[in-house]
């Protein structure tokens, strides 16, 4: 799929594979508004504080999140860096991270 350079486990990134094989050809066919639903219902879930997302949940999200790069790449080849960054960010987001975070909330 691509290079990684993270620190979610070998398992994790199983299931991202999965997902991105499963799901890659729909997210590179996404208009802007498809994308920004799915952002905004990723954030919104992520951040409220009664959802714990499965992580299959959650890489279902960052992983399209992340592949939507791809298109944009594709549209604009001078923002082809930038998408390749944001891509990579996306993919080292780690479900172990999330859990971490959703405890905080508690506090």
């Amino acid at each position: 799929m691509h290079a990684q350079t993270k620190k979610i486990s070998v398992n994790d990134q199983l299931v991202q594979d999965s997902i991105y094989k499963s799901t890659k050809k729909k997210v590179l066919n996404f208009s802007m508004k498809d994308f920004d639903s799915l952002f905004f219902e990723y954030f919104n879930r992520k951040n409220d504080p009664n959802i714990i997302l499965s992580k299959i949940e959650f890489y279902n999200y960052t992983v399209r999140i992340a592949t939507f790069s791809d298109r944009l790449a594709s549209l604009y080849p001078d923002q082809k860096e930038v998408a390749a960054q944001n891509k990579e960010k996306w993919l080292s987001e780690s479900y172990e991270d999330y859990l971490q975070y959703k405890a905080s909330q508690k506090k």
